[in-house]
């Protein structure tokens, strides 16, 4: 699935290191499971060697780690990033929520990272190894037996609809750099726009219901760095409980899509890490589309320092109301 190996991206990592240019690397550590890969900061060769990993389920954007991350030390932190992890890099460095001084970044190639969901649906939920073949992938199961899957049919849905695969940030570049995608991501908002009212609120009811507010998404997204959530303060009677109401279940969602509007990249960190697999990317879709048909096109995080159309106004900006007499500011 990868062009790149881990080997390199180790080499790269004891070189860095062992130089003194960097004091800890960010990077991917096998979990419980081989599908289980977690961020993990390692600070010796020995550890590097061990337990560094890259494969096609390293998936994590590790931008929104860098926010930590620099605070805790002077000295510098490498970390790699797949061509979406930089836009959301330039995105936090235009709100100055990470010392850029304190980084050394490293643009690594990516063919796109496996969807678990996907393979166990074709598989078997009990999965007791996976391994990566070129564009194949091996699945042993417990009850089922072996499975060989094509990479492509068990991608992310981000990356089966991958926006770019140019870099836009980096210190240092490995392999060859791609170029921005003409990709269908907004096809599947224009089907719900195409619904009825009813039959939208329907889509969304359904969706949203599986909610168990594990703030997962709010956790792993790059755009979620406030130093304290609405959703953790006592006072708001929302902090962190389960659902009580269906509008407490909508709510959670629908204030989150306005919070980062006009900043969400579109990484499709919400959507991989949601536990019921709910389609969170699409709330952020539908306001990434609205935002480019109202204001021209905008790609948050394209270019550092960049503002967005809905806090910047010019005297071109579309009036209010319009948008509804204009019919195309429909409800996801």
């Amino acid at each position: 699935m990868q062009k790149i190996t881990k080997d390199i991206l180790i080499d790269k990592s004891i070189e860095l290191l062992s130089s003194g240019k960097v004091n800890r690397v960010l990077g991917w550590k096998n979990g419980e499971f081989d599908y289980d890969v977690t961020p993990y900061v390692f600070k010796t060769e020995e550890e590097i060697k061990n337990d560094f990993v890259f494969n096609g389920f390293s998936g994590a954007n590790f931008s929104k780690y860098l926010v930590k991350e620099t605070l805790k030390s002077e000295e510098k932190v490498l970390v790699f990033l797949k061509p979406c992890d930089t836009y959301s890099f330039n995105q936090l460095l235009t709100e100055n929520r990470f010392a850029r001084e304190r980084v050394y970044a490293v643009g690594i190639p990516c063919e796109g990272m496996a969807d678990i969901s996907k393979i166990k649906a074709l598989t078997d939920e009990a999965i007791s190894k996976i391994s990566f073949e070129g564009d194949s992938i091996k699945v042993d199961t417990l009850y089922e037996g072996e499975f060989t899957l094509k990479c492509e049919d068990v991608l992310l849905e981000r990356c089966v609809n991958c926006k770019s695969k140019k870099h836009v940030a980096y210190d240092e570049l490995i392999g060859e750099d791609g170029e921005v995608i003409d990709s269908h991501r907004f096809d599947q908002v224009e089907e719900l726009e195409r619904m009825t009212e009813d039959e939208r609120f329907l889509f969304w009811q359904n969706e949203l219901s599986r909610c168990i507010r594990c703030n997962a998404c709010r956790d792993v997204c790059p755009a979620c760095t406030c130093e304290k959530c609405v959703f953790d303060n006592p006072e708001s009677s929302l902090n962190n409980k389960a659902i009580s109401d269906s509008f407490e279940e909508k709510m959670f969602h629908i204030i989150r899509a306005f919070h980062v509007a006009g900043r969400c990249t579109d990484c499709g960190e919400c959507s991989r890490v949601c536990p019921q697999n709910i389609p969170l990317h699409l709330l952020n879709r539908k306001f990434i589309k609205d935002i480019n048909s109202f204001y021209g096109d905008y790609q948050a995080g394209e270019e550092k320092g960049a503002r967005a159309p809905v806090v910047n106004f010019t005297f071109d900006d579309i009036e209010p109301g319009e948008a509804v007499k204009r019919g195309d500011g429909d409800n996801a």
